[in-house]
């Protein structure tokens, strides 16, 4: 297998990366506020029928309002990645072959031997690539033709990177 695809300087795809990375990193901290907001408001439902109501609404209070905050988090930290990786846009490539995952941005360059991958993550517009339980780096399938990305997703699925269709 050889596939070499090129990704152009688009100043919107830094941040579609940083935004791909950084939600599966974050997506506990929506987990997380929805049960606070969920325990708040049992609470408050629950203390309004009895006489010590009064002493565990600020508790409740700030279960919603930490709930919320921690649900609006993510979606925070994936604007601003966004909005400050605008600037980064320049001109890179893959190379991928059977033993390793090379990238180019710029005048920089490196790689990952598939060895070192753990695991793969499919995602709507990527392939989140771990090395260990870190997502390393991202292969953008829309920027592949058909044919390369489904001969990369045998690979892979072969590999038990990703499950098999």
């Amino acid at each position: 297998m050889h596939i070499r695809f090129d990704v152009p300087a688009d100043p919107t795809y830094p941040g579609r990366v940083a935004a791909a990375l950084s939600s599966v990193r974050l997506r506990k901290y929506g987990y997380i506020g929805a049960v606070l907001a969920a325990v708040g408001a049992i609470g408050f439902a629950v203390s309004r029928g009895f006489a010590w109501g009064d002493r565990v609404t600020p508790l409740c209070t700030a279960l919603v309002v930490g709930g919320l905050l921690s649900m609006l988090y993510a979606p925070w930290v994936r604007m601003r990645a966004r909005r400050r990786s605008g600037r980064y846009a320049v001109e890179g490539g893959y190379d991928i072959t059977d033993d390793n995952i090379m990238m180019r941005s710029g005048s920089e360059s490196g790689g990952i031997a598939w060895d070192g991958v753990a695991q793969v993550r499919d995602t709507p517009e990527f392939w989140i690539v771990y090395v260990g339980r870190m997502p390393a780096t991202v292969i953008p399938r829309s920027l592949m033709s058909a044919e390369d990305a489904e001969t990369l997703r045998a690979f892979m699925a072969e590999r038990g990177l990703l499950p098999r269709r």
